[in-house]
């Protein structure tokens, strides 16, 4: 089995860089192996300086955007910051990215969100001119949405071919892309249309038989490649919850669920969902071994710092 690896929020909000500077440090020295910021335009600093400052003030902790939006920027633009952020770093970027999913921002400042297929294939060819940005030559490519005339990006990013890359979600045509494409693959919920533009997990995609298929799915694509992969959870559910009492903040969930699906589960399908952290310490611990062993889950991005420290502690470097 792979090593754990996890992950914690380098910033809840717009906050100051002494704070984001503290979250760093506290996290290194728990054994957290990275930190990670949302690409999202709305209520929160961008991703690209957060991660910068926290490469300055660590010496090993790892850096991912999780996860940049491909519709928000042109992906050659993009390679130059990221590839600034590996080499400015010493090598400890990783590069998280997806199709976006936040109408709403789309629709702030005037980007179409376009139809789920179409950001796919944006997607794809995102990935295709970020890896030749990478490389050691000028390279040319022509797509349906980027275009490029030998090209030479820079600088180059100390870690070659390219820093790891990190593509997740809960679809199939999604997963398949990532399993082709990725060097780390997330596990997620599928989503269906919420209020307000805002979507919600498809609540039959939050069981462990569901990331049991999802994890089919990736080998079954992956083929040879699956045993270098490596697979990612994290709680897309709500928060990380280290609670005695477990019962309410699982309630709350269900509600939530209900109000915005229209589906009722129980508290019970609620808390054996691999999506969903909310526990003891010591129950938490178990379940993230459990995921590992069913799954084949190494990788956890638990949110907010502090609140995963005791967990991380307890399991960092096993």
């Amino acid at each position: 089995m792979r090593p754990f690896r996890f992950f914690g929020l380098a910033a809840a909000g717009p906050v100051g860089i002494g704070e984001i500077a503290e979250t760093a440090r506290r996290a290194e020295a728990a054994g957290f192996t990275g930190l990670v910021l949302p690409d999202h335009l709305l209520k929160q600093h961008a991703p690209i300086p957060v991660l910068a400052t926290v490469a300055a003030v660590t010496q090993q902790l790892r850096i991912m955007p999780f996860v940049l939006n491909a519709a928000l920027r042109h992906p050659a633009v993009l390679a130059q910051d990221l590839a600034s952020l590996d080499v400015l770093s010493g090598g400890r970027l990783e590069v998280g990215i997806g199709a976006g999913w936040n109408r709403l921002e789309h629709e702030a400042v005037g980007i179409p969100f376009e139809p789920a297929a179409r950001r796919v294939d944006r997607l794809a060819e995102a990935v295709d001119v970020l890896k030749g940005c990478f490389g050691p030559d000028p390279f040319s490519y022509q797509g349906k949405f980027y275009a490029l005339d030998h090209h030479d990006g820079y600088p180059k990013p100390v870690q070659q071919p390219h820093p790891p890359l990190f593509i997740g979600g809960g679809a199939r045509r999604l997963l398949t892309l990532a399993a082709r494409h990725a060097d780390t693959v997330g596990l997620a919920p599928r989503v269906l249309p919420g209020g307000n533009g805002v979507p919600a997990p498809d609540p039959g995609s939050l069981t462990l038989a569901a990331a049991q298929e999802k994890v089919a799915w990736i080998r079954a694509a992956a083929g040879e490649r699956f045993e270098s992969l490596e697979l990612n959870l994290y709680p897309s559910g709500g928060p990380l919850v280290v609670t005695a009492k477990a019962a309410e903040p699982a309630q709350q969930h269900v509600d939530n669920l209900r109000r915005v699906t229209g589906v009722e589960l129980t508290t019970a399908d609620v808390l054996q969902s691999p999506h969903v952290f909310i526990g003891t310490v010591a129950e938490l611990v178990d379940k993230i071994r459990s995921l590992r062993a069913l799954l084949g889950v190494s990788s956890f991005m638990l949110g907010e710092v502090d609140a995963a420290i005791p967990i991380v502690e307890q399991l960092a470097g096993q």
